[in-house]
């Protein structure tokens, strides 16, 4: 086994900012051939070489709809998909009395629903593989980092979703793990990290003194994707720069 991707089909979803297209570059950079969804896939095509294993596909993972014709795109492109990268997440925040159902229930439709239904629909492409399917979760999923409790209950659920499938895909040679970042440097975290105090405390509270890098969570995903990882199933790997064992 190499360290390489060559021949492997990954689907990532949310591929076109952030971590999401971090993971995409890292694939392609890899050698795999790569499937981006993502509700505009415009602006990805100048940020990424290897173009010829690039591939997209338009529409909202939150509507059932769209996952079932995706499924079926997928069948007729590649007959088959070795990795799937449930990326694609969002975020709302404030203070849990100000939420309404309807914020609430958006946030567990995009972080959560859409990623569970997408794979169980992918299940018999992936067995035929004997595939991987790679899940990014997050710190908020075990401990408040103060981004507002749907989010966190989102990521939670995601964390022992993987635990449980990872369990019973096993008989099926499929592996399944969950990556949790910390704040990386990314367009969903900015409005955060552009405020000096917040910035202050997580780099207080992170061990390595500074915010993560998209590449960085990246190269954990693409590890996972391959082969050389082939005894490594159910685990949700943290990378925070120390943050989730610091004490003193």
């Amino acid at each position: 086994m190499s360290w390489t991707l060559t021949g492997k089909k990954i689907l990532i979803t949310g591929g076109t900012k952030g971590i999401g297209l971090a993971i995409a570059r890292e694939c392609l950079n890899l050698d795999a051939q790569v499937l981006v969804i993502a509700r505009s896939t415009k602006s990805i095509h100048g940020k990424l070489r290897n173009s010829a294993n690039l591939f997209t596909h338009e529409g909202d993972l939150s509507d059932p709809a769209f996952r079932a014709d995706l499924v079926k795109k997928i069948s007729q492109t590649w007959g088959g998909l070795d990795v799937l990268v449930n990326n694609v997440g969002t975020n709302i925040r404030k203070k849990f009395i100000d939420y309404s159902e309807a914020e609430i229930r958006q946030l567990f439709e995009t972080n959560l629903f859409s990623m569970v239904q997408l794979t169980q629909a992918c299940h018999p492409l992936l067995k035929e593989k004997g595939g991987s399917v790679v899940n990014i979760a997050s710190v908020a999923g075990f401990t408040d980092v103060q981004t507002g409790p749907p989010y966190g209950m989102t990521k939670a659920a995601i964390i022992q979703f993987t635990k449980h499938l990872a369990a019973e895909w096993s008989a099926d040679n499929i592996r399944v793990n969950c990556i949790s970042p910390w704040y990386i440097d990314t367009p969903l975290a900015e409005p955060v990290l552009s405020q000096p105090d917040r910035l202050e405390k997580i780099l207080a509270r992170t061990p390595m003194g500074r915010v993560g890098k998209p590449e960085e969570v990246a190269s954990l995903a693409a590890y996972l994707a391959m082969d050389k990882s082939s005894y490594i199933t159910g685990q949700n790997i943290s990378v925070d720069g120390g943050m989730s064992v610091k004490g003193l």
